[in-house]
């Protein structure tokens, strides 16, 4: 694909802002099965000793502390709108399967969506799941709370290849294929994998462009011995504070979007550090936003860290606003 190609995107701003929604919520039906056709879900495995990039014996962790997995589950939905043989455009979603299921309900009832500003492109979900445990010293916090590009090469070298490779998926779909247009790639999480999520695109923003967080972690959760640590002292906190990243890096092609709940991450930690994460979410919002960036960030009163009453009602309009401006090659 050419250069052009890659960049034409031409998205309005419909959608675009700062919202607050709240205390009260309610489910979104294009989150339901509404009774449209369904895709198929496929399943394998990757072993994490197979891996170049995550083989979980990395120095940073204390495996007998926070024991890692061997192998992790890759999920995938290919949607029934989905013709084999295009170049679909995909979404990662972290902490697989997470909400593959209400993603899938989205695309079974917005691909085929009669108002064409509530209509999504039949991509492809990929649910990864991550490699075990949470937070400093975990293989988990070491996939989604460093400062590098190693996450993002690990989906584009391995979880990719694996996906195009899988016999079953091959033999529903014999002409099976994923669009290299970075405009066709979005990564979605939430916590961790929502910082993961900004941090695939940051630093790769040749492969994957479309960012969903939601409760993200833009706090310093990157390991105190990882190498990182000499560049990015504060890991994720950079983005905004300390390094101030956002502000003062040249604008990426990426389209950002961001939550932050009022109450988030305060069951997990009642201290100080909630304080900093909601901080650290409004933070990250003021930074996209002075800086330009096509950005949609929404605030929730009476809620907490990914709560699900937050991607109940709001998921679907995510994901078409992320979405949009998304051409088809």
């Amino acid at each position: 694909m050419n250069a052009e190609a890659a960049d034409a995107q031409n998205p309005a701003t419909d959608g675009d802002g700062h919202f607050t929604i709240g205390p009260d919520y309610q489910t979104d039906p294009d989150l339901t099965d509404r009774g449209n056709p369904k895709g198929r879900t496929f399943m394998f495995k990757m072993a994490l000793a197979d891996s170049q990039i995550f083989q979980g014996t990395d120095t940073t962790l204390e495996p007998e502390r926070k024991p890692v997995r061997t192998e992790r589950r890759i999920t995938v939905y290919v949607p029934a709108a989905y013709q084999d043989g295009t170049q679909a455009p995909l979404l990662i979603i972290h902490d697989g399967p997470g909400k593959i299921k209400q993603v899938a309900h989205a695309l079974d009832n917005l691909t085929v969506s009669k108002d064409a500003k509530r209509r999504l492109p039949a991509f492809i979900a990929i649910a990864v799941e991550n490699g075990g445990n949470d937070g400093k010293s975990s293989q988990r916090g070491l996939e989604y709370d460093t400062m590098s590009d190693r996450l993002a090469r690990f989906i584009h070298d391995e979880v990719l290849p694996a996906v195009l490779a899988n016999a079953e998926i091959k033999a529903a779909y014999p002409k099976f294929a994923l669009t290299e247009n970075p405009w066709g790639r979005g990564v979605m999480g939430c916590s961790s994998g929502g910082a993961a999520a900004l941090t695939m695109g940051w630093f790769r923003p040749e492969w994957f462009r479309r960012i969903v967080a939601y409760s993200g972690t833009f706090v310093d959760q990157q390991d105190d011995d990882a190498p990182e640590e000499a560049q990015f002292p504060l890991g994720a906190w950079e983005y905004h504070s300390g390094m101030k990243l956002i502000e003062s890096s040249e604008v990426k092609p990426l389209r950002i979007f961001t939550h932050v709940s009022e109450n988030d991450n305060r069951a997990n930690d009642p201290e100080e550090t909630y304080h900093n994460w909601v901080m650290a979410g409004l933070r990250t919002e003021a930074a996209l936003a002075k800086k330009g960036y096509p950005h949609r960030f929404i605030f929730s009163k009476g809620t907490g860290h990914c709560d699900k009453r937050v991607f109940e009602q709001t998921l679907a309009d995510t994901l078409v606003w992320i979405w949009q401006g998304y051409q088809a090659e």
